[in-house]
Parts: C-alpha cells; sequence; structure tokens
C-alpha cells in the first residue's frame, strides 16, 4: 500500500471512530463524499466535551479578513453605554449607542425592566453614537404592563439573559409569533421548575422569564454546568464557535467571524446551553455523547436550504437559509462589504 493511500485509510478510520480531536472539512459531506460548498471555507472541530445532558463541540477556525470586534450588548449596558427605550409598542423597541464603540446585539437577548421584559428579535449592528433605531422584540412577560418594583420604566436597565431553549429560538426567530412565544415561556417555566425540583416562578411577576432565571435554585444548577465547561476553551487560540447537543440530540451552534468575539460571548453562550440542559434534564438517564461527524453534518446540512436576505437596517443584513430539518441565519456587515459577523445555526 502506498505511503499516501495508507495515510488518507487511517485519517478516515480515526473519523469515523471519533477518537482524540476528529478533524473535519466542511466542504466534504462526512457520508457521501461529495462535495458541498461552505462559505466559511474550512473548519476543525474537537469534542465532545460533556458534563450530564449537555454535550458540546468547538468549531476551530481562522479570523475572517477584516473582522471587527465589537461590544456585546450586555456590556454596553453595563457600562450605561447603550440605552433600550420603552415605545409603549409590545413588539418594537428603540436602542441607542450613545458611545464611541461599535455594539453587537444578538437574537435572544433579553432586557429587563420597561413595561414588560422583552427580547430582541434580530442580530443588529450597532455603530458609534448610533441614534435611536428601531429594533423588533417579543414580550416575554406576559402578566405585566406597569412598571415593576423600583426599576425604570421609560428604559431597561440591563441585558444579563438570554432566551434558554431552542423551541423559544425558533418562535421567535423562525415563527416570528408573539403567541408562539409566550407558549414556549409558559412551558419553559414549567420544564425549569421540574429540573430543579422547586418553584422557579416570581411573587413579583409570575410570567416574567427573566425573573424565572434569576431564581436561586435555576442559578445554581446552571452553575455547575458552566464551572465543569467554562474552561474547554483555555487551550485554544482558534475557536470561533461552537455547536451543542441536549440529551444526545444536537441542537444548536453558534460561530463568529473571529476569535476574539467568540470568547467575549462564550460565557453567555455556555450559560443559555446549559440552563436548556436544565430545562430539558431527564433524571436517572444516561445519554451517549453525539460522535463530531454528527456535530459537522448538522452544520453543513444547516447551509443548504431556501435563501432570503432581508435588510434589518442598511448596515445590519441577514440571511436565512431555511431547509426541512435545520435553518441557518448569517449576519453581515454592510459597511464593510457584506462580510459576515455572526452565523446561528438551528434544528427545527
Amino acid at each position: 500500500m502506498k505511503k499516501s493511500t495508507f495515510a488518507i485509510l487511517m485519517a478516515f478510520i480515526t473519523f469515523i471512530v471519533g477518537v482524540g480531536l476528529a478533524r473535519i472539512s466542511l466542504t466534504r459531506h462526512p457520508t457521501q463524499g461529495t462535495k458541498t460548498e461552505f462559505n466559511a471555507g474550512n473548519y476543525r472541530l474537537s469534542g465532545p466535551y460533556r458534563y450530564e445532558n449537555l454535550t458540546i463541540f468547538l468549531v476551530h477556525g481562522s479570523d475572517q479578513p477584516g473582522a471587527r470586534i465589537f461590544t456585546p450588548l450586555q456590556e454596553a449596558m453595563e457600562r450605561n453605554q447603550v440605552i433600550v427605550h420603552e415605545t409603549s409598542e409590545v413588539n418594537e423597541l428603540a436602542i441607542e449607542n450613545i458611545s464611541n464603540s461599535e455594539v453587537f446585539v444578538q437574537s435572544g437577548d433579553i432586557v429587563k425592566g420597561g413595561r414588560q421584559d422583552r427580547v430582541l428579535a434580530v442580530d443588529l449592528i450597532l455603530s458609534a453614537r448610533s441614534g435611536e433605531i428601531p429594533i423588533s422584540t417579543f414580550c416575554v412577560e406576559h402578566g405585566r404592563w406597569t412598571q415593576r418594583g423600583a426599576e425604570p420604566m421609560a428604559v431597561f436597565d440591563k441585558s444579563d439573559q438570554m432566551i434558554a431553549t431552542r423551541r423559544l429560538k425558533l418562535a421567535a426567530r423562525q415563527e416570528v409569533s408573539q403567541a408562539q412565544v409566550w407558549n414556549e415561556v409558559e412551558t419553559t417555566q414549567g420544564k425549569l421548575s421540574y429540573g430543579v425540583s422547586g418553584f422557579t416562578r416570581s411573587a413579583e411577576s409570575e410570567s416574567s422569564l427573566q425573573l424565572a432565571l434569576e431564581n436561586e435554585g435555576v442559578q445554581k444548577a446552571v452553575k455547575v454546568y458552566t464551572d465543569k465547561l467554562s474552561s474547554i476553551v483555555e487551550d485554544h487560540s482558534d475557536v470561533i464557535g461552537f455547536v451543542f447537543a441536549i440529551n444526545d440530540q444536537v441542537n444548536s451552534g453558534d460561530v463568529y467571524s473571529s476569535q476574539a468575539l467568540f470568547k467575549r460571548f462564550w460565557p453567555r453562550l455556555l450559560q443559555t446551553a446549559a440552563t436548556e440542559a436544565v430545562v430539558e434534564r431527564q433524571p436517572n438517564e444516561e445519554c451517549e455523547p453525539l460522535s463530531t461527524a454528527s456535530a459537522a453534518d448538522f452544520l453543513i446540512s444547516s447551509e443548504r436550504g431556501t435563501e432570503t436576505i432581508d435588510e434589518v437596517t442598511k448596515r445590519t443584513h441577514m440571511l436565512k437559509r431555511d431547509g426541512e430539518k435545520t435553518v441557518f441565519f448569517e449576519t453581515r456587515d454592510m459597511d464593510h462589504e457584506g462580510r459576515w459577523v455572526h452565523r446561528n445555526y438551528l434544528m427545527k
């Protein structure tokens, strides 16, 4: 057997058994061997990294040319660099960057306060000194339309949580349905109580997803996962994203245009994945971790589907590919040659 043929055979065997660090080119379908174009080029996946029912695969790759570093919304609000204004419209708020830094808003960010807590429905790039920009939202607190305690009602004072389940993400991004968002919030709250074996709704506002996520029992349960898994990125200098599975089922993934940008979002991404693991926890049931091949196939298949492009703002455009089992979103920065900033992959 020729040396080159032997090397190819050994690489294929390593890929199949999933031993160690699996190297997968996303231009090649792992089972059919046919070529499939993937706009990000070649990625490398490592893993699985697993704790209880949460399995994570890291996505490795090079920074995109001209990749920019944005401040996440959470950090910007903590520094009083961004103001989110109440408009008294359930499905639209106004957001304003008053700093000299560029800010990235990610779909799924929850803003707390106002007349009711909202989830921001789209990715949005906020230029420095942006002025007020309208942004699509959904209510995640069905039972309130007044001031809550000492919180401000005209603005929102924090954004330290994200909607925490795949079904909620699909309700907001794919189905674009307020009624479905409310239904999924109700379901998530019930599952959270089961997952932590305790009542998680707040007496202050029982319908608030934000307050349920702040529940002490939920926070403790989530922290166990994050403590176990947060360090998996520390020994790598080229991680640009991750894919995760819950109960041995591929769930979703996020990839960013640079390593630095991913690391700024990593703590919050992990927190959200861990929260969903708590929501979907099934006591006394052992789950086998998925193979790296399954995670790669999920990314590849998500790139297929009917394509549409929407203009969120003149600067922020969103490409969507809607497939039979997956949906893919790509956020593009039109001020910088339409280069992509964030890719979100969801299993339907």
